[in-house]
């Protein structure tokens, strides 16, 4: 391995991460035995390199305990965490197990709160304006059910939305009798105008909601955010951003972007724990909303900004505190070197299946300013469903299907492995 040395690779992120295991006061326990690629770090190298050199590319994927042979390549869903993740996880969870006792836990609230900093930070916005809740789900709905809507209000939202920023909001609607307003793009979009001009009809002085996918999980297109948001925002509406398909794939500024509200989940191209998500909601509009819910920990929580909408009882502690890790992993890579690298991916599928299987439709904009890391396609003779199996269980490859085939490359992908789907899509049509 010429360009780094493996050592020098590996050494420095966990001292920097949670502080573990000097943060515990213990030796940690039980360590699974695991190659010498087991503590992930990642060099501080120019991003140009980073984005051209393929070794330095394998190195990251080794930091992930992904079987061998196995291409994972469903990001938009599910992405694998690194080891170093895991062992926050893990080390902090035998730690209360060890003494669950509250003395010993308290260390996790300073933990939990560096964490915060920390994705505050990756975000682009500030700690008070970050709640740390369970999954983009959660944040959504917090949103949906703390909005003060009633009869002759409108809310306007895109039909590529995740359902749990479609139905959540249909089924509010039903009950509080306000109005959802579903906006369709073009199915070929070819520039951002095309992409706005729908949304901005069907904006009305009723207008109180814009709520929208940043990256479609369904056709990978990405909205004009930042513009949407603008407009949005001079007309007073509020703006619910999902970001479950760009935090962690895009390099992302908050405050910059406009938006009101922000939801992702850690699980997806965080590359974080399980079971944490991040709701950002913009510090001057925190106390518009109602808090769902309301438990141990309430006392003060309306003056903590966007915190109040953390009462949510028992959590994994150690899952909370170690998206600071997954934020620490992603930050030694870089957020515009991790970005420049999904696009790569994302036109490196579209050339290569395009070459083995001339005719395939993409759902989804060549155009990088209007993609992300999703791509989604159809390529003639391939029926998605039973197209996912043989490639599973015939060629070791997982993708998904959203009215399409779904690839969504990620940081501990490879050009190698984009071949291979290209040649096993060839070979499940031939």
């Amino acid at each position: 391995m010429s360009a780094w040395d493996r050592r020098e690779f590996l050494g420095g992120l966990l001292a920097g991460a949670v502080g573990l295991p000097s943060a515990m006061g213990a030796t940690p326990l039980g360590r699974t035995e695991r190659p010498d690629v087991a503590v992930p770090a990642v060099p501080a190298v120019p991003t140009d390199a980073r984005v051209r050199d393929e070794r330095y590319w394998e190195i990251v994927r080794a930091q992930f305990p992904i079987v061998p042979g196995l291409v994972l390549m469903n990001a938009a869903n599910l992405c694998p965490s690194p080891f170093v993740v895991q062992e926050a996880v893990f080390e902090l969870t035998r730690d209360v197990d060890r003494d669950a006792s509250s003395q010993n836990r308290q260390k996790l609230g300073e933990l939990r709160e560096s964490a915060r900093a920390k994705v505050a930070a990756h975000l682009g916005a500030d700690a008070d304006e970050i709640a740390l809740v369970r999954n983009t789900s959660e944040a959504n709905n917090t949103v949906v059910a703390g909005m003060d809507l009633s009869s002759g209000d409108e809310v306007v939202l895109w039909d590529q939305n995740h359902p749990t920023n479609q139905l959540s909001w249909e089924v509010r609607a039903r009950r509080h009798g306000f109005t959802v307003k579903k906006v369709s793009t073009p199915a070929a979009p070819t520039s951002a105008e095309a992409l706005m001009a729908p949304f901005l009809d069907a904006l009305t002085p009723r207008t109180r909601v814009l709520s929208f996918s940043h990256v479609s999980n369904s056709s990978g297109v990405a909205l004009p955010a930042r513009e949407l948001c603008a407009a949005a925002r001079s007309r007073g509406i509020f703006v619910l951003l999902d970001g479950a398909q760009s935090c962690g794939a895009l390099k992302m500024d908050l405050h910059a972007m406009g938006c009101d509200a922000y939801t992702a989940s850690a699980h997806k191209w965080p590359t974080g724990p399980k079971e944490v998500g991040i709701l950002y909601v913009r510090r001057e509009r925190a106390a518009e909303l109602w808090a769902a819910d309301v438990g141990v920990g309430w006392e003060g929580a309306e003056q903590r900004g966007a915190q109040k909408f953390e009462s949510l009882g028992q959590r994994d502690d150690g899952a909370v505190a170690a998206i600071g890790t997954a934020i620490d992993f992603h930050a030694a890579i870089g957020a515009e070197a991790i970005e420049a690298r999904v696009k790569e991916l994302a036109a490196a599928v579209r050339a290569r299946v395009s070459e083995r299987i001339p005719g395939t439709v993409f759902h989804t904009p060549a155009d990088p300013a209007l993609s992300a890391g999703v791509v989604v396609c159809a390529p003639p003779g391939l029926e998605p469903r039973p197209t996912l199996q043989r490639l599973y269980q015939e060629h070791r490859i997982a993708l998904a299907s959203t009215g399409g085939i779904r690839i969504s490359a990620h940081l501990y992908n490879t050009l190698e492995e984009v071949d291979r789907v290209a040649e096993a899509l060839a070979a499940v049509r031939a």
